[in-house]
């Protein structure tokens, strides 16, 4: 993401730091000044540390990965990123280009903090066993997670024609590959432990066609092919653009009424080294995650968090 880290002039020489455009910030130096100037990384990862605590303040039960994935989610991309970085007709290429340079944009506290009346922000803290491994056999996948999230699917199909957004982040931390990585290893699994992925079942989708698309992908994923399950062209990115990484965002844009048969959401495994190197004998840990899924819907009449708050206090 990106954090203000001050301004820079520009002469015929070129770009040029100067104190009075950098950010002010307190002095190492207390006895000689309290105050002094910072810029570039320095300044944006001092704003960065304190969105992030100011997210722990007000939710002191989140865990790291639920904080790091609340301000990504809340990030957006200014419309002067969109049009140095974007071409008009929004390539997937281009989206690669706009996140390598801008991240997923600006993050903004209230958006991170609250939930509005026309929009709502579900949070999941979970964790799974990507792997097991019984007797002396090789280690296997073993959990995927079905969220079935708590749409008010009677409100949106009222809403019809109306279009929504959902957004969906995934935040973990995987662990890097210790040493030498045995030869012939696969190069795509020396660094990480483990990999998390996530997918939405479609609408007209019954659940176990939804669950042998899953385990199709996984199993094309082993075998190092990518299978993409049919098309789902309301991503903005899509999932071989979002599975980079250890943090996935992506937003699906529709109508109210495919949201309202979009219910359900996997969080699924990729190998990694815990799987393929057994002599670390990591195949059984477990690995955490956060999980947010936001809608948004244009100003209506129909109060989202509402309904939802009350479909949330019945189920619990």
């Amino acid at each position: 993401m990106v954090f203000e880290g001050g301004n820079v002039a520009k002469d015929v020489l070129g770009a040029v730091t100067m104190f009075s455009l950098d950010l002010l910030t307190t002095s190492h130096e207390l006895t000689n000044r309290l105050l002094t100037t910072t810029h570039a990384t320095s300044a944006a990862t001092a704003l960065c540390s304190r969105m992030a605590a100011q997210i722990m303040a007000q939710y002191p039960n989140f865990w790291p990965e639920t904080v790091r994935a609340l301000i990504v989610h809340s990030a957006e991309w200014t419309n002067q990123m969109k049009v140095d970085f974007l071409d008009p007709q929004e390539r997937s290429g281009d989206y690669r280009h706009l996140i390598r340079h801008c991240g997923f944009g600006v993050p903004n506290l209230d958006r991170a903090l609250w939930s509005a009346s026309n929009s709502l922000t579900l949070i999941i803290q979970d964790e799974l066993q990507p792997f097991a491994r019984e007797n002396t056999g090789e280690p296997k996948l073993r959990e995927m997670h079905l969220h079935s999230l708590p749409w008010p699917q009677e409100a949106l199909m009222n809403l019809g024609a109306t279009p929504v957004e959902m957004r969906v982040t995934l935040s973990y931390f995987i662990e890097p590959s210790p040493g030498i990585v045995e030869r012939g290893a696969s190069g795509r699994y020396l660094y990480e432990s483990h990999g998390l992925r996530f997918d939405v079942k479609r609408p007209l989708e019954k659940l176990d066609n939804f669950r042998a698309r899953i385990n199709q992908r996984v199993r094309s994923e082993e075998e190092g092919s990518y299978a993409s399950g049919g098309l789902d062209p309301d991503w903005q990115l899509g999932p071989k653009l979002r599975h980079l990484g250890s943090l996935h965002s992506d937003t699906w844009t529709g109508t109210a009424a495919d949201l309202a048969e979009r219910g359900i959401l996997v969080v699924y495994p990729v190998t990694g080294w815990w799987k393929t190197r057994k002599k670390q004998e990591c195949y059984n840990k477990t690995a955490r995650y956060a999980l947010i899924i936001s809608i948004c819907t244009p100003e209506t009449d129909v109060d989202l968090y509402s309904v939802i708050e009350n479909l949330v206090a019945i189920t619990t």
